[in-house]
């Protein structure tokens, strides 16, 4: 970005979808999936084609997107975990640099604290924001009846209504009002928005419109399938706990699970192309950096799993698309980065591409010279302290190396240029691969400089004891919600006496009369 161009400072719409995998968008190669707007938006900006997550579930991840850090320095660990109100986000900061933040949609904030930074939230969450969701690393073989099981797959089809239709219909209809008064407003202060879909997420059902945007024939079946008794430790834990094992799935069922996924895929890619519109039609769009990402991936079957709460691809990988007209020419990123440098990429654009003074530590780095193709680095660090884990989980994606290592588990080791599909644990071949032994040696090496394993593991569990009796005290007597109640003044909405009715109506159309159109 260049620094005269800078100058403009820049709104900011960050559009995120649920569990959205790069695999299942034509930017990013699949060639039978449906979206349109979405590889019309690529098309004009940078794409970076080795994103991941840094933590493949929900909550975690979007904190990890949100404050720039990982789990561990933030107690982040799982969908019931609590963001501490005192961590700054990027929105902290760009109100600061003098943005109106605004958050439409899931961001799946746990504790009292509902806002986070941003100045407005126009929607609750689709999500409980108590900790009822705490997994308990002390009971391994216990399965709380709030986790994933398989009734998303096998009930997976065409419905009429969801409560994900019902949530991402009020998410959307609420941005595109919030972006045309943004449009018809003063312009005072640039905005950063975040809108956050919830589907592409399970349950697998959508309306029979996005259902017969795909045949059977333009889904495919997994790649991987593998049995049980050849999965790593903790992929048959998450078979445990998401019941995977239970019942055997039919060929039909992972075929409509992964057919209603895609129709799903293509109900985001039209809202998306919703709200692309207004920017167009409002004149917005030339002034306003576009992201595009999901939270992380889902398996969709693949190897046996589905879901995500692991570091392969299809749980962790995730389309990250930037769109800065003007500032950044098209073009594709091979480099592995992650969510985790959002919140320095984006305090960039707000202070003129030199970024402030931290108050606290990041562990992103920014995407600014990748986007100016000047350099950038190439590295993921990953954790997962969740369900399914008994111990910490952690991943360096470096080059062609992904390297996961847990206490619990053997080491994994995959080179990821010769075997995309991570067949090959190179770590089980010390003996007769000396350059894997030597690879391994180092990684482990760096994640005992990394990381002290045992003390985050009892940070882990002592959080998930507190949590757990602090749900348990608030399920007696009177219940009071944490969750997000959204507020509309009915007293300064459409005509009201004490406002003047023409000046009003004026104020209301866009484009104001004698104005010229966008």
């Amino acid at each position: 970005m260049k620094q005269t161009d800078m100058a403009r400072r820049p709104n900011i719409l960050v559009l995120m979808a649920d569990q959205l995998i790069p695999q299942a968008l034509g930017a990013y190669g699949n060639p039978t999936v449906r979206t349109p707007h979405i590889d019309r938006l690529a098309d004009g900006a940078v794409v970076f084609d080795s994103a991941y997550c840094n933590s493949p579930l929900c909550a975690p991840s979007r904190y990890v997107f949100l404050s720039g850090r990982l789990p561990s320095a933030i107690g982040g660990y799982d969908n019931a975990a609590e963001l501490p109100s005192a961590v700054p986000t990027f929105a902290h900061y760009l109100r600061l640099a003098g943005y109106q933040t605004i958050l439409s949609g899931k961001m799946h904030f746990c504790g009292a604290d509902q806002l986070h930074g941003f100045e407005e939230r126009l929607t609750t969450d689709i999500y409980p924001a108590d900790f009822g969701w705490t997994p308990d690393w002390t009971r391994p073989e216990e399965r709380p009846s709030w986790y994933h099981n398989m009734s998303s797959v096998r009930d997976a089809g065409p419905c009429l209504r969801t409560n994900q239709l019902d949530f991402d219909e009020e998410v959307v209809f609420t941005a595109e009002r919030k972006l045309y008064d943004l449009a018809r407003g003063r312009r005072e202060r640039p905005f950063g928005f975040v809108v956050s879909l919830t589907h592409p997420h399970d349950p697998y059902a959508i309306t029979e419109r996005y259902w017969n945007r795909h045949t059977d024939a333009e889904v495919p079946l997994p790649r991987v399938t593998l049995a049980p008794d050849a999965m790593d430790p903790h992929s048959r834990r998450l078979r445990h706990v998401c019941a995977m094992d239970e019942m055997p799935l039919s060929e039909r069922q992972i075929r409509n699970a992964r057919r209603a996924y895609y129709g799903a895929v293509a109900y985001v890619d039209d809202q998306i192309g919703r709200l692309l519109g207004v920017l167009e039609e409002t004149g917005l769009a030339e002034d306003t950096v576009i992201v595009l990402l999901s939270d992380h991936g889902d398996m969709l079957g693949e190897r046996g799993l589905w879901y995500k709460m692991s570091f392969f691809e299809s749980a962790c990988r995730i389309p990250l698309i930037i769109r800065a007209p003007g500032w950044f020419p098209a073009g594709r990123v091979a480099a592995s980065v992650s969510s985790m440098d959002l919140l320095p990429t984006l305090v960039d654009f707000a202070h003129d591409g030199a970024a402030p003074s931290w108050r606290t530590p990041i562990d992103g780095r920014s995407l600014l010279p990748h986007l100016q193709r000047s350099g950038g680095h190439d590295e993921v660090i990953g954790e997962y302290l969740a369900e399914g884990a008994v111990a910490p989980i952690v991943m360096i994606r470096r080059g062609r190396d992904k390297f996961i290592h847990s206490p619990a588990d053997p080491d994994q080791l995959y080179d990821l240029s010769s075997d995309p599909d991570e067949l090959v644990n190179r770590a089980e071949q010390p003996v007769v691969d000396a350059v894997a032994a030597d690879t391994v040696r180092r990684y482990r090496a760096e994640v005992e400089q990394r990381w002290d394993l045992t003390r985050l593991h009892g940070e882990v569990v002592a959080s998930q004891q507190r949590r757990l009796l602090v749900a348990d005290a608030l399920r007696q007597g009177r219940h009071r919600p944490w969750d997000f109640q959204p507020f509309t003044d009915a007293g300064t909405s459409y005509m009201r006496n004490h406002l003047d009715l023409d000046d009003l109506e004026a104020m209301a159309r866009f484009p104001r009369p004698g104005a010229p159109a966008h």
